[in-house]
């Protein structure tokens, strides 16, 4: 009954293993993980079961690399600390220098043109047609031929630009002076 109420704080919170090397490690793990997901992976509105399922196993597989042996709650929050600070730094670094930017997010790919689809991109990116008809509906949209342009976009929407109206043209001709 005695062990219930026992706590060795020190295990708690001393480090067994050297705090630098933890930061040396989660940042190592980090930047792999990122830049083998951005440029393998590009990121799509919602998550479907089988992108959780990598993340998961990449999380479990990456676990060991990034932690080593670690037993003290001080490590894990240097590892914890060690990830938000990369992942701050990167969104920081990509907002002050636009060409690094470039490298974090993926640019725009379009995907349809003058109500087209280009099945070139939508192979790249894997996206069926009714993948993308289901985006379209999604916004409103029916018919392929209404759209001027589409975009998937970096961070994995999809914008859309629609056709003017027929009828829009001739009055926005006639309403401009001479």
């Amino acid at each position: 009954m005695d062990q219930l109420f026992q706590v060795d704080w020190n295990s708690i919170f001393v480090p067994t293993t050297s705090l630098v090397e933890i930061f040396i490690r989660g940042t190592l793990v980090y930047l792999l993980l990122f830049f083998v997901l951005r440029f393998l992976r590009r990121e799509t509105g919602a998550i479907g079961i089988a992108d959780l399922l990598v993340i998961v196993i990449i999380a479990d597989a990456a676990q060991n690399a990034m932690a080593g042996e670690y037993k003290s709650v001080t490590e894990g929050a240097v590892l914890v600390a060690t990830i938000a600070f990369w992942d701050y730094t990167l969104d920081w670094l990509g907002y002050r220098f636009p060409w690094i930017q470039r490298l974090l997010r993926a640019a725009p790919l379009p995907l349809i043109k003058n109500g087209r689809m280009l099945r070139r991109n939508m192979r790249q990116e894997m996206i069926t047609e009714e993948e993308l008809m289901s985006q379209l509906r999604q916004q409103g949209i029916e018919n392929v031929s209404d759209v001027k342009k589409a975009y998937l976009e970096g961070d994995g929407r999809f914008s859309v630009i629609l056709n003017e109206p027929k009828g829009n043209k001739a009055q926005n001709s006639k309403a401009k002076p001479g």
